[in-house]
Parts: structure tokens; C-alpha cells; sequence
């Protein structure tokens, strides 16, 4: 099987500090792919530094702030060269309800998910249509399939993800530029810790990024995963918005 680092140089990972972006940078590393580490915290990136097998270079940025993104992608350009893939992996989530006390922050959530996707592809690809060579790929969510109660937040911010790499993979794809939307279900990070909600088909993050990084290399246009939860939520969303509402209201104990 051919390793990712035939088809990929340098890699940049947003969020590459915990959870699936760093999983997801050390099985780049461990391919043979240099990778540029980007997260808003140093800490994980400093002891992420400290244990990569591979070339890895990291700049603390928030991809909410575009001229602090751009100033730590051309630094990490610099010095490990032009990036060729980037993974927009940078997220947050938390419970949002107009019911509860718990109504969250929903523009920072979107802000995080879908404008700091932008921003991050964004910094890096006009570099590669002017080279005719590249890969964006953006991590949304199952989530994505429809709203859902006390998720609304996040779920709106991921379907916000699938239409606009959906519109930048028609245009990039006429300057030989890839673009790979991946909709991943419930993934056992930090960030689900503390979720009070079912969350079937849990997966351990590593088999989330061996998938991923298979999806990448095949060059898929758009991969959900895994497939139990995607058919469930396919055939849900067949059905007419009164019956669509009935069953999730059962799957989320709403």
C-alpha cells in the first residue's frame, strides 16, 4: 500500500494539540509526512514536539483570528516548505439548549467550526491552485445530517461545513486541487467527556484516524463513518419532518 508520504510533503493539522488532530499528526508522522501543528493552546503541541518520530514544527494560533493563522502558516511554511495537504480538524462543542440554563455559545462555536474552517484552508490554498497540486480536507460531523436537540450549536456549524467544501471542491477541482469533506461519528476525545447524551458507535480515536487517513489517500470526495450510524441517520432523514422529529425525540430522551 502506497504511504502518504508519496502523495503528501507537508501536512498541516489544525487542533493538532489533543485529541483527533494530534492522532491524526502522529499517524502522518509515523507515514512519513512532515507536519505543521497548529493549535491555539502550546502545551500539547510542545509535548507532541517532544514524541514525534518525523519532522514536525508547530505555531500557537487561533484559527478564529485570520491574520494570527496566516502569520503561523507562513512561519511554518518557511521552514518545512510548501503545505499540500491541510486538515482542518479544529473544533469545539458543547450542549446548547433554548430549554435548559445550558444555551452555550453558538457563535463561538460556529465561529470555531466553520469560520476557522475557512481560515484554515483559506491560508494555505491559493498556494496550491497557483501550484495545481493540493488536498483540503475538513473534519464535519454526523452531526451534520440534521439538528438535534441540546446540539443545535454544533450540528448547524457542521452542516455549515459539508456546503462550503461541497462549493470549493467544484471550483478546486478544476486546478487539480482535492477536496475530501470527512463526517466521522461519536469519537472518544476530550471533548465528549463530560456529553450526558447515547452515543452509539463510539469510536476509540485511532481507529477514527486510520480511517480518515484511508479516506485521504483514496482521495474521496465525502466518507461518513461508521456506516450502522450513517444508514440510521440516511433513513431518518427520508422521512417526513413530524416522524424525523418523533424518533429523534426517542433517541435523545429529549
Amino acid at each position: 500500500m502506497r504511504k502518504l508520504s508519496d502523495d503528501y510533503k507537508t501536512a498541516l493539522v489544525t487542533g493538532a494539540g489533543s485529541g483527533l488532530g494530534r492522532q491524526l499528526a502522529q499517524d502522518l508522522l509515523s507515514e512519513g509526512v512532515a507536519v505543521a501543528g497548529l493549535d491555539r493552546r502550546p502545551e500539547g503541541l510542545q509535548s507532541l514536539a517532544a514524541e514525534a518520530n518525523g519532522v514536525f514544527a508547530w505555531a500557537q494560533a487561533d484559527v478564529t483570528d485570520p491574520a494570527n493563522l496566516t502569520a503561523g502558516v507562513s512561519d511554518l511554511e518557511r521552514r518545512l516548505g510548501p503545505i499540500d495537504l491541510v486538515i482542518a480538524c479544529a473544533g469545539i462543542g458543547h450542549e446548547t439548549s433554548v430549554v435548559t440554563n445550558e444555551r452555550g455559545d453558538v457563535p463561538a462555536i460556529v465561529q470555531v467550526n466553520l469560520i476557522g474552517v475557512w481560515n484554515s484552508i483559506n491560508a494555505v490554498v491559493q498556494g496550491m491552485i497557483e501550484r495545481k497540486k493540493g488536498h483540503v480536507v475538513a473534519i464535519s460531523s454526523l452531526a451534520s445530517y440534521r439538528g438535534m436537540p441540546r446540539m443545535f450549536g454544533y450540528c448547524a456549524s457542521k452542516a455549515g461545513v459539508n456546503s462550503l467544501m461541497d462549493g470549493l471542491r467544484v471550483e478546486l477541482g478544476s486546478f487539480g486541487v482535492h477536496a475530501t469533506t470527512i463526517c466521522p461519528g461519536w469519537i472518544r476525545t476530550p471533548m465528549v467527556e463530560k456529553n450526558p447524551m447515547p452515543m452509539p458507535g463510539l469510536m476509540e480515536v485511532h481507529q477514527a484516524s486510520e480511517t480518515i487517513l484511508w479516506a485521504i489517500r483514496k482521495k474521496k470526495r465525502y466518507y461518513a463513518f461508521p456506516r450502522s450510524l450513517v444508514w440510521r441517520l440516511r433513513i431518518l432523514r427520508m422521512l417526513p419532518r413530524s416522524w424525523q422529529d418523533a424518533v429523534v425525540r426517542k433517541w435523545t430522551k429529549a
